[in-house]
């Protein structure tokens, strides 16, 4: 069995990224600049704007947070939206989700310039991806693409289950890998018999938001898994969807929680904008 270190390839690519912005502003004079939406007191979120914001700094791009209240009407969302969409010095606009309930998510997200759209969701973008064009894709999919890369795993031909079909997640990662050759199976709250479907698969691909919910006689031997849910416990610990003590001893290679889809996902969002401020007219 061996881990699969997020945290060091995200380290590498984080090295990678501040090299692009130091030739950017020697060669073009320009900066990448993320802008960040955050709605509300949701302390996940904030933790998550936080770490987003340090890692900004730490490669060398302008960054900005919009913290608004709950109480935020949408038609004022929007506007700052469109204010950050005709801004020259903002190349990637990122709204934190999730959004209070009387604001229409899709509706926000369909606001943003799919040419500032670093996390991947707007439907120009998310089409792209589908139809194999370029476009910016959704930073924790994408990481673990790059992840598969990094360690040299084979996607060609392999049986692989996705558990889970967020948009976010399960539906991009899906088409990635569908894009790479692979047989993709998805499932989801609505899926009979989940564990028919995991025995099969070469790599399994979850990220659903239940601790624990992958048991040991659920995963075949020599299966890859990539757990990307993230749980905190009662007790403190994060945890992931994998019963990772079990599990891990059958499998070839599996990703640790924390430690290894969590960094890729914030890396894959600094790479996005890196992409998009080289994309500036």
């Amino acid at each position: 069995m061996q881990l699969i270190d997020g945290k060091s390839l995200a380290s590498k690519v984080q090295s990678s990224v501040s090299a692009e912005v130091e030739q950017l502003k020697q060669e073009k004079n320009i900066v990448p600049g993320l802008a960040v939406i955050l709605i509300g007191d949701d302390p996940a979120s904030h933790a998550y704007v936080k770490m987003k914001a340090k890692a900004c700094e730490k490669v060398g791009f302008y960054s900005i947070t919009h913290h608004m209240p709950d109480t935020i009407s949408q038609d004022e969302i929007i506007a700052t939206i469109e204010m950050m969409n005709a801004n020259p010095r903002i190349d990637g606009i990122l709204v934190q989700l999730p959004l209070p309930k009387h604001v229409d998510t899709d509706k926000i997200l369909e606001v943003i310039d799919p040419n500032k759209d670093v996390d991947g969701f707007h439907a120009y973008n998310v089409g792209r991806l589908v139809t194999k064009l370029d476009a910016f894709v959704a930073c924790t999919p994408l990481g673990v693409m790059r992840m598969f890369e990094e360690y040299k795993i084979e996607l060609k031909g392999q049986n692989v289950c996705v558990v889970g079909a967020s948009n976010i997640v399960g539906k991009p990662m899906a088409a990635l890998l569908l894009n790479a050759d692979a047989t993709v199976t998805v499932t989801h709250i609505h899926t009979k018999d989940l564990k028919s479907h995991t025995l099969r698969a070469d790599i399994i691909v979850v990220g659903v938001g239940v601790p624990g919910l992958i048991k040991e006689d659920m995963v075949k031997e020599d299966a890859i898994v990539i757990d990307i849910g993230i749980n905190r416990l009662e007790d403190g610990s994060l945890v992931g969807d994998v019963d990772f003590a079990k599990v891990s001893p059958k499998c070839s290679y599996i990703t640790p929680v924390p430690g290894g889809v969590g960094p890729m996902t914030i890396a894959m969002l600094l790479s996005n904008t890196v992409k998009a401020a080289k994309g500036r007219v």
